[in-house]
């Protein structure tokens, strides 16, 4: 896991589809070469994480079954 700053083209980040956009807590997620770019939708300037697809899949498998 990494949080470094994002560098280069703009990532483009997306929302889940269960996020109504009511103010509730979300994340915004993005796609990259290093990896998945995770950030508060709230504070898009604030911290980004990137995670490996290793560490990805298996977390959104998990949601899935929830």
């Amino acid at each position: 896991m990494s949080t470094t700053a994002p560098t280069g083209r703009p990532p483009a980040w997306f929302r889940s589809s269960y996020s109504n956009g009511a103010g509730g807590e979300c994340v915004e997620c993005a796609f990259r070469d290093d990896g998945i770019r995770i950030r508060d939708s709230k504070d898009v300037e604030g911290a980004v994480i990137t995670v490996g697809q290793e560490a990805w899949a298996p977390f959104v498998g998990t949601l899935h079954l929830g």
